[in-house]
């Protein structure tokens, strides 16, 4: 199975002509965003245009999409959203989680965190693949360089659940692929010159990704 997965979009229309071009060339099965599709404005507008998209999208909201995001992606038909729910593509289960807050130099899923949690983990097996906006604290979430700045609840449902697959964004600065123990985290946000990442995900062996540039 083949998964595209991109983060921060921002609601730029350069970023949603990008994504369109390479699900065109690659052909994958499932389009998952990880959260910040939209900039505050113009929801509807960004929303329908990744409805058009030609293969089904799973998406979580990030700390730049409101709340009435959640019932936009639930409204299109080609879109489902993941918060706190299981969706089947291909035999792969994914199971997400929405929201975002940053604080400084570290990030939470939303103020009433303990509770969000405590409806996620049920859904978390060894073979789902779990989309957040924020990474897994200390994992592909370095700001500047120095600081981490990931989400530490995330880090221990991966550490309990060892799901097999991660996919998250919210870091610009830190794209790319690492394993937490058997779980291999992705962090796919649409920084500068990057297009998102490719991963190959097959029920008998370890997922690969592969990093896409602009």
């Amino acid at each position: 199975m083949q998964i595209y997965t991109v983060a921060d979009i921002h609601g730029k229309s350069n970023k949603i002509a990008l994504i369109r071009a390479n699900m065109l060339k690659f052909k994958p099965d499932v389009l998952v965003v990880a959260g910040d599709i939209t900039n505050y404005l113009f929801s509807v507008t960004v929303v329908a245009q990744l409805n058009d998209m030609p293969t089904p999208v799973l998406a979580v909201r990030g700390n730049t999409d409101l709340p009435k995001v959640e019932k936009l992606l639930e409204d299109f038909p080609n879109i489902s959203s993941l918060h706190l729910k299981e969706v089947n593509i291909n035999g792969i289960p994914f199971v997400g989680v929405s929201g975002t807050v940053p604080v400084p130099f570290s990030s939470r899923i939303c103020f009433n965190e303990v509770q969000v949690i405590e409806k996620l983990e049920p859904l978390v097996k060894r073979d789902s693949v779990l989309v957040a906006h924020p990474p897994p604290w200390g994992t592909q979430d370095e700001v500047f360089g120095r600081f981490h700045a990931g989400c530490h609840s995330l880090k221990k449902v991966i550490k309990k659940h060892q799901p097999r697959l991660m996919i998250c964004g919210h870091i610009h600065e830190r794209p790319g692929p690492a394993f937490i123990g058997s779980t291999l985290v992705v962090n796919c946000a649409l920084g500068r010159n990057r297009a998102g990442a490719m991963i190959e995900i097959d029920k008998d062996k370890e997922p690969r990704a592969e990093m896409l540039y602009a």
